[in-house]
């Protein structure tokens, strides 16, 4: 090889080596967090502080609001994602592990058993109970929707999902106050324009499966949805996409309505155009109504929004009622590391946005992560679930009066 051509490849090597360094510089360096190995064991932490009350304080991570405790409900669950209630029981989705475990629980409110409920599944992510059969199980995995009949085991493919592309692989499912399932969907890809129109959207179909259409598009990831208790509205969280910053795009609370486009590909936030990535170009602005939805709450950028519960009236501090309570599972492609955390969106009664909080903070250290928030299920008479798909484990959140 002569003088010339090695010259020719450090240079090419060098220039690669200085691309991939400041790419990772720029989207990466902050993934510490989210993909290494807790620094401390939560389940320790908090039983410790638990059974000591008082004698940790200054050390405790988790700051939780007064008059409010969390407590270890269930533990050696990797994984775990979605949580959903029966009577005398929980079921967990393991996303990770390709499973949905059971877990019995006691009058007294306490776990007696644990157990593996389905297995061998492709991502299972979405739980629902039939609301007129609680014998009957809906799971979501990533190809597909099953109905397993939990006293036989018997189980039923109900429909096929897309799965072409890759991207994004979580499937959640729940049944609307119309009495029809529900199901969301993320993108293939970062930023892209699908080819599949199932992509990117949420659907909604019978519980036989019939009737399968599209009810909301361009919904990069909207992981978890719920209904409002005060006027029966769809909400929903969406994820920004990477690569453009750390403080763009927001990430989004919708509300969301059948047949509305909340932008994505080639819009974000409040009706922002994504000249990055979309480089047609328009007599009218297309990120302006009717063409696109606006987000009805934008939140900072990468906090990865996943599980949202609003709060009842009964048995919560009149404060929070009407409030919603979001899980930030955490960035992974921020320089500087976010979320990890609890927040508390005020809403007034009619639903308008008065502001946002941390609820409980403190898994995110200096150190490392010691757990990433999934779920919440909000229960009445003050009691909370949030599942931890880190640290392998469902807090139980509960308000006692003073």
């Amino acid at each position: 090889m002569n003088q010339n051509l090695k010259n020719l490849l450090i240079v090419i090597v060098g220039g690669l080596v200085l691309v991939g360094v400041m790419f990772y510089w720029q989207n990466l360096r902050g993934v510490g967090p989210a993909i290494n190995k807790p620094p401390q064991d939560i389940v320790d932490i908090i039983d410790d502080h638990n059974s000591q009350p008082g004698e940790n304080s200054t050390t405790y991570p988790l700051k939780v609001p007064d008059n409010f405790k969390i407590e270890i409900f269930a533990k050696n669950l990797a994984g775990a994602r979605v949580i959903e209630i029966a009577p005398g029981k929980m079921y967990v989705s393991q996303t990770s592990q390709g499973r949905v475990s059971a877990l019995t629980v006691g009058n007294d409110g306490k776990v007696q058993s644990q157990t593996v409920e389905i297995s061998g599944l492709r991502n299972p992510h979405g739980l629902a109970i039939d609301p007129q059969d609680p014998n009957v199980l809906f799971v979501a995995a990533e190809n597909q929707i099953i109905r397993h009949e939990i006293s036989s085991k018997k189980d039923t493919k109900i429909a096929d999902l897309p799965t072409s592309g890759g991207g994004h692989y979580t499937r959640t499912i729940k049944f609307g106050p119309d009495g029809r399932m529900y199901v969301s969907i993320g993108s293939s890809c970062n930023v892209c324009r699908e080819n599949d129109p199932r992509r990117a959207a949420i659907y909604t179909l019978n519980k036989d499966g019939s009737d399968f259409k599209s009810f909301a598009i361009g919904l990069r990831n909207t992981v978890f949805f719920t209904w409002s208790e005060v006027d029966g509205s769809m909400w929903g969280n969406d994820m920004g996409r990477d690569l453009l910053g750390d403080n763009i795009p927001p990430e989004e609370i919708n509300i969301l309505a059948e047949g509305k486009n909340y932008g994505w590909p080639i819009c974000y936030g409040n009706n922002i155009h994504d000249d990055n990535f979309d480089k047609n170009v328009y007599i009218r602005n297309p990120c302006m109504e009717p063409f696109e939805t606006p987000p009805h709450i934008e939140m900072q950028a990468h906090s990865a929004p996943l599980g949202l519960d609003f709060v009842p009236e009964e048995g919560w501090p009149e404060d929070m009622w009407y409030d919603l309570i979001v899980a930030f599972h955490g960035s992974w492609n921020r320089a500087e590391p976010t979320g990890y955390k609890l927040v508390r969106i005020k809403l007034d009664d009619k639903g308008n946005y008065q502001g946002m909080e941390d609820f409980i903070s403190g898994w995110l250290s200096n150190a490392g992560a010691l757990g990433r928030p999934v779920d919440v299920l909000i229960q009445p008479g003050g009691t909370m679930y949030v599942s931890d798909d880190k640290a392998g484990v469902i807090y139980k959140i509960t308000y006692k009066r003073e």
